[in-house]
């Protein structure tokens, strides 16, 4: 059964693991500097960091905030000899029911197979592609924003909520006033 367990950096050995996925699995301008993010995950209240579990055994990370009104899953990997294996899916049917408000998320602008399987994952799990201009603000200094797209599941619709969901995220994932 999947799970999902917090963890701060005084969880040593899965704080570890979390970190090292996380750098193996995205290139660095799509993830904060390291030492900030042990700051966000050991003093910013509504932002969680996690490992997913599944019969105690890590099997990949997901990291999300609670911003008022819908959960913004930030990053969300599978480990890499665990992958093709159904803990994806394993893993957003247990948000369908874990999480009590609507979901946003950002994926890659799709421009190969890769990104296009991506988007279309997430759609067969009940996400929605929100297909309006999305950049993705720079988490460090000398990285450039990035093209990319919401995605969303739950009761927002993209015409009403866009811009005020982007707003919040800009605001509280990434500092951008």
């Amino acid at each position: 059964m999947i799970e999902l367990k917090r963890i701060t950096t005084g969880d040593s050995r899965h704080y570890a693991y979390m970190e090292q996925l996380l750098t193996a699995s995205f290139p660095e301008e799509e993830y904060r500097d390291l030492k900030a993010l042990r700051e966000y995950t050991d003093t910013v209240p509504c932002f969680y960091c996690n490992i997913i579990l599944e019969d105690a055994t890590s099997v990949g990370l997901i990291t999300y905030w609670d911003l008022a009104g819908f959960y913004y899953i930030e990053h969300l990997a599978i480990d890499p000899d665990r992958r093709n294996k159904g803990y994806g899916r394993k893993l957003l049917e247990h948000l369908a029911d874990f999480f009590k408000k609507p979901v946003v998320l950002e994926v890659e602008y799709p421009v190969d197979e890769t990104t296009r399987r991506r988007i279309s994952f997430y759609q067969r799990h009940g996400y929605t592609l929100w297909e309006k201009e999305y950049f993705q603000p720079p988490y460090r200094n000398g990285h450039g924003k990035l093209r990319m797209y919401l995605m969303a599941k739950g009761n927002l619709n993209p015409e009403e909520s866009f811009e005020s969901i982007k707003k919040k995220i800009h605001g509280a994932v990434y500092n951008q006033g």
